[in-house]
């Protein structure tokens, strides 16, 4: 049943002892003084509706400790020892000074139910309409979108742990599974001696290009024995642990493998691919996480942490937690998405007719994106992607020009071509003997170029951000997004959980703790019992 703080104070009770030490305009002294207004009982009623049973620790408390825990990166222990032991976190949480705090598998519990309601990012909510009462972001026309990778929180596996580890946990969560194992997966036995009883990797020449080759070919061969002798289409329907388990094997098996060298891929001989595939799985243990890459030389695994942020106040207004990579992932598609999804931008045009300004790099200039802002007819201030010439120091794209209500392309010889249905303009022999051919293209049956599907819409805002002010704006209004991507990093650029939604989870408690924070250090106070910025 649903647990009620106490509202008549212990005799050493922190706050009343010892408040006038808490530091004014910390979040310790907001929750100390309000958190029964920000976190009342009534909101987390719906995650206990029997009234049998012995109470909860009271939703202020348990709400309390997952905003200071999640602002300073503690774990569940961590917390607790500081609820125990840090006069401030007794004072934030209304604890008095001999009061021991609770178990550290309750926080565990209260996350599990959080997840599993129909709101389970309520506490990041109920900060956002603190915002919204403050006035904070009222009226502000510009949200500035940005993204970051953050570590995952366990360790990369290749390919031949990832596949022994996987046929292990087949055997383990498949009834039956594990006698099918001993009875068909025999080849890694024969090859090294070393059965799927036995965790790590075997014993074997790792130097020896031919043996790693083999060990590969009898590791894949026996996944695939045990997926046929399985019954894969009843394990699948049947869902659970055990049709997770054989769908993630299925997936190992394949997306890092390739025929040898000399194979047609029907002698059963195999080898690490040469190539990275899609959407790559890189650990058994958190399928989730994913290879990511900000940049050639910036390389890590995790997952992807986006923002939207009201760049005047440094105030997060939506986030996201995705995969690194993958579909559906890219900073254009999850911004399109968030920025669109904002509460807290009531109206798309203010009194003077200029529309809400979205603020981004590079990253969010896809042709997708400015439509999308074109549709709610919003201004973009995002970094225009960098055109790549078909040959060095020559003609790009912009340099034809597009007739779209004809349907044509001009290059700049002077020769127009029809666009195709597939959208496709193709000079072909009109590039023979041009005098501008050497700064067109090297292709020996001339230029033939795709035409994007927003061609217009890329085309005009490169024209757009060639205009200083354009510039001007950018530079004056991206910073603070930075910043607030640096706030959200510190301290806590690795994951604590394993797997999306309890990290997006996390992610939003992460962002409702800096949000409370940053209206702390902006005058937040409660009036009469309306939030106000001082």
């Amino acid at each position: 049943m649903q647990g009620e703080a106490d509202r008549q104070r212990e005799l050493l009770d922190v706050e009343s002892v010892a408040g006038h030490l808490l530091e004014p305009g910390s979040v310790f002294a907001l929750l100390a003084e309000h958190r029964d207004r920000l976190f009342p009982g009534e909101l987390f009623a719906d995650l206990f509706p029997s009234k049998r049973g012995r109470p909860s620790i009271p939703g202020e408390v348990i709400a309390s400790v997952i905003v200071l825990q999640a602002l300073y990166g503690h774990s569940d222990r961590e917390a607790i020892d500081a609820l125990t032991y840090d006069l401030r976190w007794k004072a934030a949480c209304g604890y008095a000074i001999d009061a021991k705090g609770f178990d550290p598998s309750t926080l565990t519990y209260w996350r599990r139910r959080l997840a599993a309601s129909d709101r389970p990012q309520r506490i990041f909510e109920v900060v956002r309409e603190v915002i919204t009462e403050t006035g904070a972001v009222a009226g502000k026309q510009r949200r500035a979108l940005d993204s970051t990778i953050l570590d995952d929180a366990v360790a990369r596996q290749d390919t031949v742990t990832q596949l022994i580890a996987q046929i292990r946990r087949v055997g383990r969560e498949v009834p039956g599974a594990k006698d099918l194992i001993a009875t068909v997966c025999t080849r890694l036995a024969t090859l090294t001696g070393q059965d799927y009883d036995q965790p790590g990797k075997p014993s074997i020449a790792w130097d020896d290009q031919a043996a790693r080759e083999e060990l590969v070919t009898a590791l894949v061969g026996d996944a695939l024995a045990l997926l046929a002798g399985l019954d894969v289409e009843a394990i699948t329907a049947e869902g659970g642990k055990a049709a997770d388990a054989v769908a993630l094997l299925a997936l190992i098996a394949g997306q890092d493998v390739e025929p040898a060298e000399g194979s047609d891929g029907t002698d059963g001989r195999w080898r690490i691919a040469r190539r990275t595939a899609p959407d790559r799985v890189i650990s058994t243990v958190d399928p989730d996480t994913r290879h990511a890459h900000k940049s050639r030389e910036r390389r890590q695994d995790g997952f992807k942490a986006h923002l939207v942020v009201e760049p005047d106040t440094g105030l997060s207004t939506v986030c996201e937690l995705t995969k690194a990579n993958g579909a559906g992932t890219s900073d254009a598609s999850v911004g399109a998405r968030l920025v669109t999804a904002d509460l807290t931008i009531s109206e798309n045009n203010d009194e003077n007719g200029n529309g809400i300004e979205v603020l981004g790099d590079s990253a969010y200039a896809s042709g997708d994106m400015l439509d999308e802002l074109n549709d709610n007819q919003w201004r973009p201030l995002l970094k225009p992607r960098p055109l790549r010439p078909a040959v060095e120091g020559g003609f790009t794209i912009d340099d034809f020009a597009h007739d779209t209500a004809a349907g044509t392309l001009t290059c700049p010889a002077g020769v127009t071509r029809q666009v195709t249905a597939k959208n496709y303009a193709t000079f072909g022999t009109a590039c023979r003997g041009c005098p501008l051919r050497e700064q067109c293209t090297t292709s020996a049956a001339g230029r033939s170029i795709k035409i994007h599907e927003h061609a217009h819409l890329l085309r005009e805002h490169r024209q757009r951000a060639a205009d200083e002010g354009f510039q001007a704006a950018y530079r004056q209004h991206r910073p603070m997004v930075e910043r607030s991507i640096a706030w959200l990093t510190r301290g806590a650029r690795r994951v604590p959980y394993r797997g999306v939604e309890k990290n997006n989870n996390w992610l939003h408690h992460r962002v409702a703790a800096l949000n409370l924070r940053r209206l702390v250090a902006m005058g937040l106070t409660n009036t009469n019992g309306t939030w106000v910025l001082a």
